[in-house]
């Protein structure tokens, strides 16, 4: 009876799915684009001998990871038109969803940072590099390694995090399935298609991730053994 069901709408509710699908899909790309520039400039800041310079970028990361979610959307959609400034829903969920994340990320190349011997950063700067060269050719390249499972896994969460946009009007999955919901009163086959949807998504990449910290684990391991210094683990969004 309850695949009957699904099979009996599916023909309203499949297209109507997948789309919100596609703008799930374009919110966490964009969303996670912007954050991981963002995260960049944060632990390019935060390297600088500046006082004030490293104060501005943990104090941006200490503010945004303290911050629920909801309410910076709530603040880029609802009360930036007040100082005349308006935004889209996409736009705001985007930007807020970025805005969050970055400070996750910007954690995440601090650590892939670490990992890298600090005989590195002299080396390039006394090669006369500025700061920013040596961040960009030499250091980043190195980290990105130790960074790529951490990454991935705050990417599936960004995709989960996605559906509060719904709150401030996306038309992303989640507030298509509620719409589908209220129509068709039945919650429990509507959502299931919706779960199922969000795992589809979610699953392959956690199993990349996972795949790749077993991997990084083992290389660690290894190069202990051989006296290299071992790779840094990177905490990553729960």
């Amino acid at each position: 009876m309850f695949f009957q069901t699904i099979a009996d709408n599916i023909a309203d509710w499949g297209p109507r799915l997948l789309a919100g699908l596609r703008l799930t899909f374009s919110v966490t790309a964009g969303g996670f684009c912007l954050a991981f520039m963002l995260a960049l400039l944060i632990e390019f800041l935060r390297t600088r001998r500046h006082a004030a310079v490293r104060f501005i970028a943990r104090l941006y990361i200490v503010s945004a990871r303290g911050v629920p979610i909801l309410v910076i959307l709530y603040l880029l959609y609802f009360a930036l038109p007040g100082a005349g400034i308006t935004l889209s829903a996409v736009a705001a969920g985007t930007i807020g969803l970025a805005a969050v994340y970055a400070a996750y990320l910007a954690e995440v190349f601090r650590a892939g940072l670490h990992a890298v011997p600090a005989g590195q950063r002299e080396a390039a700067l006394s090669s006369g590099m500025s700061p920013l060269q040596a961040f960009r050719l030499v250091l980043l390249p190195q980290a990105v390694r130790h960074t790529i499972a951490p990454l991935l896994i705050n990417l599936v969460s960004l995709l989960k995090d996605s559906s509060i946009c719904a709150l401030i009007a996306v038309p992303e999955l989640t507030l298509v399935s509620r719409e589908l919901m209220s129509e068709s009163f039945l919650p429990l086959h509507v959502f299931a298609l919706t779960a199922l949807l969000y795992f589809g998504l979610a699953w392959p990449a956690s199993l990349v991730a996972r795949a790749l910290e077993q991997r990084l684990h083992q290389q660690g391991q290894r190069d202990s053994g051989r006296g290299k210094r071992p790779v840094v683990e990177v905490a990553a969004v729960g």
